[in-house]
């Protein structure tokens, strides 16, 4: 198997593949992991001091497949000498930075696995005489690199190349202008003496936390929140309604007709998407009370708008801010514009070549999946496509998110082993009856 990108998505996998073939007596899986960044980086720009993961560190890479797992975040806070000390804290989110260092710590046992800086540019199916197809081809580029090109040969792809930044119409990127996804990156080598204005796009947890990480590090900088609602909205927690990321509720929603599929986006959206945490608010509205007490005014919230467009004007960004309530468009000339506008699902298309034709799509377009996360392909095609991500058509909300990915991880690995393991008795059948020379081959 090759695993293209490796996140946090195909990191948990490498921990289920690496027990399945272990104590566990199950069967070895050859895997390599292709990842395009220099090294593993999971939404690094948005590593503030401060800023605590929504979900509970009990939804590692590993602990709702196998809790006694090497790679839980409590093996990781036992090997850091803080298992106590987090213990004492009497808290289940941990903050960001530490749990991208629990990835890191995860990661190191896997670094002879994984070549970084490596992008794959396409896959080609290798048809044999029959037509069939049992190896793929994947043409990998050094990042950085125009024209060299490498050649790995696999029986199963899991494709994990995460979520694509997403600007508002009409806004493009630029030095005044960013993503959040880059945000920490950028604003360290910022000039802050310079800074006097900046305005945020969005209306969910990370807009909420680089608001308030402009206020807090730029003392003499004006803020404004640009926000399509009246407010942020709070996320919901609640016990119920997390029910909605529970491994169970994948099977309830992949079983369901589109009619229910529709309904619990509907209803259940405010558990993840552009939604904020209520001590965050509850901060940021604090310090804009503090501004009025003072008699200033440097936290501004510019609701029931949208951000229409920016262009540079005289080394500013000049945004045009369109009212929701009138219609009517304001001007505002700011020194930074950060557009905290979430993210696009994977599409691999693009990536998978000639190989995308042979996957089966919805009449949507989307791609079919079985519920092992296998993309349905053509019959030709017997090697496995399988994706972690860009499933929330078929496996609901948590396809994009944490809250999940242990348990998909030891559901692809089973199915990669059951896979193999019919391949193997296939290839078998084919040597006894002088039907193909695997001598020599070797294939990851």
């Amino acid at each position: 198997m090759v695993g293209i990108g490796f996140g946090p998505s195909n990191l948990s996998l490498a921990t289920a593949l690496d027990e399945l073939g272990g104590e566990s007596g199950g069967p070895a899986i050859d895997a390599v992991f292709l990842e395009k960044q220099p090294a593993l980086g999971w939404h690094r720009g948005m590593l503030l001091p401060g800023a605590k993961m929504q979900i509970s560190f009990l939804k590692d890479l590993v602990t709702f497949r196998n809790p006694a797992s090497p790679y839980s975040f409590v093996s990781y806070l036992h090997a850091k000498g803080r298992l106590a000390a987090y213990a004492n804290r009497n808290e289940f989110f941990p903050s960001r930075r530490e749990f991208h260092d629990y990835l890191e710590w995860v990661e190191a046992r896997f670094t002879k696995y994984v070549t970084y800086d490596s992008e794959v540019v396409s896959v080609q199916p290798l048809r044999d005489d029959r037509g069939h197809v049992d190896q793929l081809r994947l043409h990998v580029r050094e990042t950085g690199s125009a024209d060299a090109t490498r050649v790995v040969q696999a029986r199963n792809i899991v494709v994990s190349t995460g979520l694509v930044a997403r600007m508002p119409d009409g806004i493009g990127h630029g030095p005044g202008v960013w993503h959040s996804s880059e945000y920490l990156t950028r604003f360290q080598t910022l000039d802050a003496a310079r800074v006097r204005s900046v305005a945020v796009v969005g209306a969910g947890q990370s807009a909420a936390e680089i608001a308030r990480h402009v206020y807090d590090n730029l003392p003499d900088a004006d803020v404004y929140a640009i926000l399509s609602p009246l407010g942020y909205t709070v996320a919901d927690n609640t016990p119920l309604a997390n029910q909605v990321f529970d491994p169970a509720s994948v099977d309830d929603f992949y079983f369901s007709s589109d009619r229910a599929k529709d309904a619990v986006w509907h209803y259940h959206r405010n558990t993840n998407y552009s939604v904020v945490d209520d001590e965050l608010i509850r901060d940021l509205y604090e310090r804009q009370y503090a501004d009025e007490l003072g008699r200033s005014t440097r936290l501004t919230f510019l609701n029931l708008s949208r951000a229409q467009s920016a262009e540079t004007v005289h080394g500013r960004t000049r945004v045009a801010v369109q009212s929701l309530r009138s219609g009517e468009v304001d001007h505002l000339d700011v020194d930074l514009l950060v557009c905290a506008t979430g993210y696009d699902p994977m599409d691999p298309a693009a990536m998978l070549g000639e190989l995308a034709g042979l996957c089966l799509r919805d009449e949507q377009g989307r791609l079919r999946l079985d519920r092992d996360y296998r993309v349905a392909t053509s019959p030709e095609l017997r090697c496995g496509v399988y994706l972690q991500g860009g499933s929330e058509h078929t496996h609901g909300l948590s396809s994009s998110l944490l809250s999940n990915i242990a348990v998909r991880s030891g559901e692809i690995a089973n199915s990669l082993a059951r896979y193999c393991a019919t391949s193997a008795a296939e290839a078998d059948a084919d040597v006894a009856a002088g039907r193909t020379d695997l001598s020599g081959v070797k294939v990851v």
